[in-house]
């Protein structure tokens, strides 16, 4: 779980920014190494960001990023 909470302090600090989006918090996911990018994809294979807001992300310990559109942010789980 304390890879997702590193993830998620440093994504949530980002949404909280002007014009936060998508690619933005991708971008911020690819500099982590703990993220399971497989494991993410597989996860995120139906992904629209025009419904589903942000991706959510799976971590190499399991954990997960994961993003809640109601209330525009990440919570480790």
């Amino acid at each position: 779980m304390t890879q997702a909470q590193t993830l998620v302090k440093a994504l949530n600090a980002l949404a909280k920014g002007p014009q936060f989006t998508y690619s933005k918090a991708r971008a911020a996911a690819r500099k982590d190494g703990n993220v399971d990018w497989a494991k993410t994809k597989a996860r995120n294979e139906d992904f629209n960001p025009e419904v589903d807001g942000c991706e959510s992300f799976v971590m190499m310990d399991g954990s997960l990023a994961d993003w809640s559109s109601a209330s525009f942010s990440y919570s480790a789980r």
